[in-house]
């Protein structure tokens, strides 16, 4: 089957997301067991978690903060009151035999988020977002043909998201859940490690003929937990269903899994409605009641959101579009930018605004450049650079005051990297100091121009060219060190 890339002549896709967010907090939604990740299997799982006979679960109110920090953030309707119910059905992992969810009355009601896409901003639109628990896990792996269960998530406190379906397209559905991603990691709701499932898709999938108002059948991808995949799944899907309908066949609506591996989904069970869980009102936890008071406590606490932080950027630092598109596409990142900016020495060659300009797309460069690269081959995060801002803001007013070149601050960056030391020590001990005397100069450019007479004539005769070769000879004479502006005055200077 080749991939469908979207291309469907004749056929509209209409795609919803339900995105599972592992919230940050320390205990679980409903107990005090811990949510740290890696613990022996079957140590976190208490007996509340298990439901037990004669507990009573608690709900945890950083759970409902976080979940109504996400509300705000989208601009939904918070219900001020909301009511757990229980979901019932049988599943290994699950032991109560019932997940504690919301339905009727979630805790966050209908918002939006704003995507860009080739034609332009789109609104996507947010359906709900409702607090519930996760399951435990089934392992299959090492049991000779049995199943393992490790009931340690059970109970984590899950947000999901469920989106209107108003995606078009694959690329579409990955620019809504990268965008998504940003918020909620912004907001500090959650840490976003989708390889330990804190942030993973249910991707609804379906087609109909260009111009039909009804919906097609749809199907549900489950638990996809890269961006990548969540992409190939949906091209996958959009395609076998095309495929099938204009074979002769039906699509039927049903809960798939994607196989990375293999690059296709398969069928696991038929999809149930909701009627199908028979819904109803936990008798344990009483409906839930939000002050305005609390309401407005936590939009205090809301950080600058990544769209006001992506047009401070344009504004304030004269960044491009795609600079900023790129600083500020998590809080970590945004954060290691402005720590640079405000630790640089001001130049003092300009007007201090022309130079907080400069500065601030200086930095924007060796961000995006040298670290971005550093960090990708070393598959580091920017938490993890070995290189803090304040020694990046000392490399770059060693730029700035012409100690170094573009290309001796490479080598010591590389040097801070591998942490051979502090900015100026590297630079004494490596003899990396840039010449910027105009007779030192002066003398290894005439000595370039002497034994280069052949290119030297070149040039006198209209080729041009030559010229990127003189400045080679005499970067490579000086070993790198001589000032590339001074040097290509210089030369200009004695060739005319």
């Amino acid at each position: 089957m080749n991939s469908a890339k979207n291309n469907t002549p004749g056929w509209e896709v209409v795609i919803g997301l339900e995105v599972h967010t592992q919230l940050k907090t320390a205990s679980k939604i409903f107990s005090g067991a811990s949510t740290a990740f890696g613990s022996e299997p079957n140590t976190q799982a208490c007996a509340v978690d298990l439901g037990l006979p004669g507990v009573l679960p608690v709900a945890n109110l950083e759970a409902v903060r976080m979940a109504v920090k996400f509300g705000l953030a989208i601009d939904a309707n918070i219900n001020r009151t909301n009511v757990f119910a229980r979901k019932n059905y049988f599943y290994p992992d699950l032991p109560k035999g019932y997940q504690i969810s919301q339905m009727e009355l979630p805790i966050v009601g209908e918002g939006s988020l704003a995507i860009n896409t080739e034609k332009g901003e789109k609104i996507i639109g947010i359906t709900r977002a409702h607090l519930e628990e996760d399951a435990g896990k089934s392992l299959h792996e090492d049991f000779h043909g049995m199943t393992g269960i490790d009931l340690n998530r059970a109970g984590t406190p899950l947000l999901e998201i469920v989106s209107e379906p108003d995606m078009r397209s694959s690329a579409e559905a990955v620019a809504y859940l990268r965008k998504l991603y940003s918020l909620v990691t912004y907001l500090e709701i959650c840490d976003g490690n989708m390889q330990e499932g804190s942030f993973r898709c249910d991707a609804n999938v379906s087609v109909r003929p260009v111009g039909q108002k009804e919906l097609g059948t749809r199907t549900e991808s489950k638990n996809i937990n890269s961006f990548r995949f969540v992409e190939r799944a949906i091209e996958y899907e959009i395609e076998r269903q095309i495929d099938l309908i204009e074979d002769g066949g039906t699509v039927v609506q049903e809960t798939r899994l994607y196989d990375p591996d293999k690059h296709e989904t398969r069928s696991m069970r038929s999809k149930e409605e909701a009627h199908d869980y028979r819904y109803f009102p936990d008798p344990d936890l009483p409906p839930m009641l939000l002050e305005e008071s609390f309401i407005d406590g936590v939009r205090g606490t809301l950080p600058e959101l990544p769209e006001a932080k992506y047009t401070r950027f344009i504004e304030s630092y004269n960044l491009s579009v795609e600079d900023a598109a790129q600083l500020t596409v998590s809080r970590p990142i945004a954060d290691y930018y402005e720590q640079v900016v405000e630790a640089t020495q001001p130049s003092t060659n300009a007007s201090t605004n022309t130079a907080t300009q400069a500065d601030a797309k200086l930095a924007a460069n060796w961000i995006i450049g040298e670290l971005f690269a550093a960090l990708n081959n070393d598959d580091l995060t920017i938490e993890q650079s070995p290189v803090t801002a304040v020694q990046l803001a000392g490399l770059l007013d060693r730029v700035k005051d012409n100690t170094l070149s573009g290309k001796t601050a490479k080598q010591v960056f590389a040097a801070l990297w591998h942490q051979e030391g502090e900015v100026d020590a590297i630079i004494e001990s490596k003899g990396l100091k840039q010449i910027i005397d105009v007779g030192a100069i002066e003398t290894i450019v005439d000595d370039v121009l002497a034994r280069c007479t052949e290119q030297v004539q070149q040039y006198k005769s209209g080729n041009e060219k030559v010229f990127g070769f003189l400045v080679g000879q005499v970067m490579q004479a000086s070993k790198g060190k001589a000032n590339p502006g001074q040097v290509n005055q210089l030369l200009k200077k004695k060739l005319n």
